[in-house]
């Protein structure tokens, strides 16, 4: 049987109501791609792989948890749906809104989200409200509108969500045929690193340690305080008061794992660099797990020899278009001549 979604191959390993037909973009089944060119450039000796979300259909690891809460929804009547986002979380809920025919209202911190998640959003047509604050400031005024009415708050604290983001820890042991070693990860609002904990106990095999990594300037769970005004040019992940704060502390505890801060210009390093040596395009905010990984080999904290390491890629780099122009070299000018050619390429 083809692919029909996470809800059609883990449904019955999912918390959420049977009771409706799933609202589906048949989510899930991304690929774990071998990067061995990049492990001998930021962790020598491992076997490392990338479980590349940015191939679920609105080019975020948001879909899964998605499919599952708009499912949730319907199946409790909510005629419309309502999140605050940096971004992916807004594309996704309105895919699957629209998908569902419900209404979806976005909060959006004005002027701090990539513009390829905007038009995303925009397209699948969510009512967008930019506000003049932070995405914390957004997800507790989603979170009281919720609370006074009977629209359903799609944000990663309503569990339905992480019921749908814990099927990548089971897809990742099918595609290995066994756990990794580490698990590295960005870390936001704290819900994926939570729901891969969540996954990853629950299929019964001896789960792996989990790396976190969050931007240094929006690294609340690192210095162990909330951030008031979080910075970082990794918009994914510019979250100073995540939502899932303690569920990913004790994630990490249970697994013995470790959690640190990336600078923007490790990040921005590692996201090239994945791109260059293994043809993935990741957005930047997806390869502050890379990036994570890199700074705790080189401190000593991970030991990739002989391991077999996974690192999650959140989101398509397209979510993120000005960041890879702004990247980009600039194009040599040449006439339209073969001589000029030829030249320019020393042949």
């Amino acid at each position: 049987m083809s692919w029909q979604g996470l809800i059609a191959h883990f449904g019955d390993r999912m918390d959420i109501a049977k009771t409706v037909p799933p609202v589906t973009l048949h989510e899930g089944n991304t690929p774990l791609i071998p990067a061995p060119r990049l492990a001998q450039a930021i962790a020598p000796g491992c076997e490392l792989y990338l479980k590349y979300e940015g191939l679920n259909p609105t080019g975020s690891f948001k879909d899964r948890g998605m499919t599952a809460a708009i499912t949730q929804a319907v199946a409790e009547g909510a005629q419309a749906v309502i999140c605050a986002s940096t971004g992916n979380t807004s594309a996704s809920a309105a895919a699957y809104a629209a998908r569902a025919g419900l209404r979806c209202v976005v909060l959006i911190p004005d002027g701090k989200i990539a513009l390829g998640k905007l038009a995303a959003t925009i397209a699948y047509g969510a009512e967008v409200v930019a506000i003049d604050g932070s995405f914390d400031d957004g997800l507790r005024m989603v979170r009281e509108i919720a609370e006074r009415t009977p629209i359903s708050l799609v944000n990663s604290v309503n569990p339905a969500r992480l019921q749908g983001q814990k099927t990548a820890a089971w897809e990742v042991t099918e595609q290995l045929a066994g756990t990794p070693d580490w698990l590295c990860l960005p870390v936001g609002n704290a819900g994926n690193i939570s729901a891969y904990w969540m996954g990853f106990k629950e299929q019964g095999h001896k789960p792996p340690r989990l790396l976190g990594a969050q931007a240094a300037g929006s690294a609340p769970i690192v210095n162990g305080a909330r951030v008031d005004k979080p910075e970082t040019l990794a918009t994914a992940i510019r979250i100073g008061n995540p939502a899932r704060w303690q569920q990913a502390v004790d994630a990490l505890q249970e697994s013995c794992g470790h959690i640190l801060a990336v600078t923007d210009e490790e990040i921005f390093d590692a996201y090239r660099l994945v791109a260059k040596t293994e043809g993935v395009f990741c957005e930047p905010s997806s390869a502050a797990g890379l990036a994570g990984l890199r700074k705790a080999v080189a401190a000593g904290e991970v030991n990739p020899e002989g391991k077999r390491i996974v690192s999650v890629l959140t989101g398509h780099g397209l979510k993120d278009p000005d960041s890879a122009v702004r990247e980009a070299a600039v194009p040599t000018r040449i006439p339209a001549d073969l001589d000029a050619l030829m030249r320019v390429m020393n042949v």
